[in-house]
């Protein structure tokens, strides 16, 4: 049974997709396109990319449940 959303806290729709992007992200064929023979600032590519990848998830997330909920209007009855 899905109970009615209460109000508190962010909106799952951001949620899921912060989620479904960190599941793409930290997968085999995309960590594949930075596994090179490559540095940045002396640090490998493929570490370096998982870290921001990282922070930048965890960026993200912390923006969507610091803004506001958007409020939608109530209906009065009768109306459609």
């Amino acid at each position: 049974m899905i109970r009615p959303d209460k109000g508190g806290g962010p909106d799952r729709g951001p949620l899921l997709a912060l989620f479904g992007a960190a599941l793409v992200l930290f997968n085999f064929p995309m960590l594949m396109v930075f596994d090179r023979d490559a540095t940045v600032f002396g640090l490998p590519l493929l570490g370096v990319a998982l870290f921001v990848i990282w922070a930048g998830l965890i960026g993200l997330l912390a923006w969507v449940s610091e803004r506001p909920r958007r409020r939608r209007p109530r209906r009065e009855k009768g109306q459609p």
